[in-house]
């Protein structure tokens, strides 16, 4: 029997005569062989998944290059499409129940105030306020006084003889008062603004003294609202196609709009508004230098009438009642979408404060321009003073959100 001791001994002796023998060369090849065997394994099965995930993030950028090629494709698209009409038409033609005014010994001379675009719109209501009358038309006389200091007669701007035979079933047109009519006194009115059919109605009683009617201001004479379909259709025959610019000029647009179309396809009409007589008369002074501040604010205490003359700047700004400077507009267009190539018609006259270089210069409007996007300026100047504070920063969220602010604020225009 071994006790303990002994056992220890021949314990302690075999693992000594274990250690100390040295393994055959046979046996180093084999455990060589299997220890590269399971590096090779390891590394290829590895390698399976380092290819396969690679292959897999190739496939996720190639599918996030196509979904954003795809993306701005289909924005480049929306942005040129003419908005949806949502069933909306032009609907200019006069009722059964219409008919023409017969004022034969009637007159309204008028003179039309304002710019181009006010003229128009003013032109259009008096069409309207003779036939409510029963009386003849006069061809208007232009402003001539204006900021503009045009020096155009109605001839100059608009094709008289079409005006006047588009509209022959509608309201007597005629180029002069008859010289025998020249001398006798006239009715000179400055009639209410945004009077409804009642006022003229009542206006007629002026027939029981005199031949002759002056209309001393032909803008905003007429209420947009609550008047007879007829009355509104015939102030959408008038501006719509009774008010054709005259042969020259729309030769001169057409050749405009070729031209423009030429560099690219699509091009951009922007109406700045940001013009001398409007930032005096509105009072903005934003982005100006105090020299140019007190310039607009010295006008508009000249001007006689203007009414308002002490204006804060700020509110009307935070207001939203102030033109985007150009570098807001532009801010505006980069964040709706348009590329820095596109082309941009300047539909104004000269740009107030040597922001931008003198822009084309020509008449406000062309016919055939049928989207429009009207700026959020209340909202967007709460975002460019944040761009400006570094509260917010520009990039594609910029972008985001003033594009879901004007979603809903593009306009196809249609006379209902």
């Amino acid at each position: 029997m071994v006790n303990s001791r002994g056992y220890s001994q021949v314990k302690r002796s075999s693992v000594v005569r274990f250690l100390s023998r040295r393994p055959s060369p046979s046996a180093i090849t084999v455990y060589m062989i299997l220890l590269f065997a399971f590096s090779l394994f390891i590394f290829v099965f590895n390698a399976r998944d380092i290819l396969d995930n690679e292959h897999k993030s190739r496939f996720s950028e190639e599918s996030l290059s196509q979904s954003q090629s795809q993306s701005v494709q289909m924005s480049n698209e929306k942005l040129w499409d003419t908005p949806l009409n949502y069933g909306l038409r032009a609907c200019v033609s006069p009722t059964a129940k219409y008919k023409a005014a017969q004022g034969w010994d009637r007159y309204i001379t008028v003179k039309s105030n304002g710019g181009l675009n006010q003229m128009r719109t003013g032109i259009s209501d008096m069409v309207a306020v003779a036939h409510i009358m029963n009386a003849t038309l006069v061809i208007p006389q232009l402003d001539k006084r204006s900021f503009w200091q045009d020096t155009s007669t109605f001839s100059d701007i608009f094709d008289e003889l079409h005006f006047i035979t588009s509209l022959q079933n509608d309201v007597r047109i005629i180029k002069e008062l008859p010289r025998e009519l020249e001398s006798l006194p006239r009715a000179r009115k400055h009639f209410t603004s945004w009077s409804g059919m009642g006022y003229y109605e009542d206006m007629k009683r002026l027939w029981e003294e005199f031949q002759v009617i002056h209309v001393a201001k032909s803008d905003s004479r007429l209420a947009n609202n609550d008047l007879p379909l007829d009355i509104q259709r015939l102030r959408c025959r008038t501006l719509y196609h009774a008010l054709r610019f005259s042969p020259l000029i729309e030769s001169l647009g057409k050749k405009l709009v070729e031209r423009l179309r030429s560099r690219g396809g699509g091009y951009i009409a922007l109406h700045l508004r940001y013009e001398k007589d409007m930032l005096s008369f509105t009072g903005c002074t934003y982005g100006l230098t105090q020299a140019e501040s007190e310039e607009l604010r010295l006008m508009r205490e000249n001007t006689n009438h203007w009414k308002v003359k002490k204006i804060n700047s700020t509110e009307q700004r935070e207001e939203g009642f102030c033109p985007l400077t150009p570098k807001e507009a532009a801010i505006f267009l980069q964040a709706l979408g348009y590329s820095p190539s596109t082309v941009i018609y300047i539909a104004a006259g000269e740009i107030y404060g040597g922001n931008m270089a003198r822009a084309v210069e020509g008449h406000r409007r062309f016919l055939g321009h049928r989207k429009t996007i009207t700026p959020d300026r209340k909202e967007l100047v709460k975002l460019f003073d944040k761009l400006q504070s570094g509260q917010l920063k520009g990039g594609s969220s910029f972008s985001h959100i003033v594009q879901e602010m004007h979603k809903n604020r593009e306009f196809k225009w249609d006379c209902g």
